[in-house]
């Protein structure tokens, strides 16, 4: 495909980031350009798609935030899904959500590893932009 295509990772969990864009790359292999910027974590994500809005056909936002001992989880995760689907309304671009919201590190790991949502966003992605 001829689209371009912007990866934004939050690289806060190092691990579960690398399969997250590896699996994800996998499947956007066929596209003209894929170009991937890091961020330090999920609440960068929003605002890093936004700078790059006219850039690119579409996006893909991967990242992970775990539940902690404090409602900090729930402010951040609600904040970043809700600035990611407002990103994509306002600019008529598909985003790509495969940003996990998790209760442990453990259920982290086996949402990327095993059931590789980081494949099933760019899927998804994918899907959004073949729309005629």
């Amino acid at each position: 495909m001829k689209k371009k295509i912007l990866i934004v990772i939050a690289e806060f969990y190092p691990d579960i980031s690398k399969e997250l864009l590896r699996t994800a790359q996998n499947q956007l292999k066929n596209f003209k350009k894929v170009k991937v910027i890091k961020v330090p974590g999920a609440f960068e994500i929003p605002i890093t798609i936004s700078k790059n809005i006219k850039k690119f056909d579409g996006f893909l936002a991967l990242g992970c935030v775990i539940k902690g001992e404090t409602p900090h989880f729930e402010y951040i995760s609600r904040t970043i899904i809700d600035a990611i689907m407002n990103i994509s309304l306002k600019y008529n671009k598909p985003i790509g959500n495969g940003v996990l919201t998790c209760l442990t590190s453990k259920q982290a790991m086996k949402r990327a590893f095993n059931k590789k949502k980081g494949k099933e966003a760019a899927k998804a992605l994918i899907s959004v932009l073949s729309q005629k």
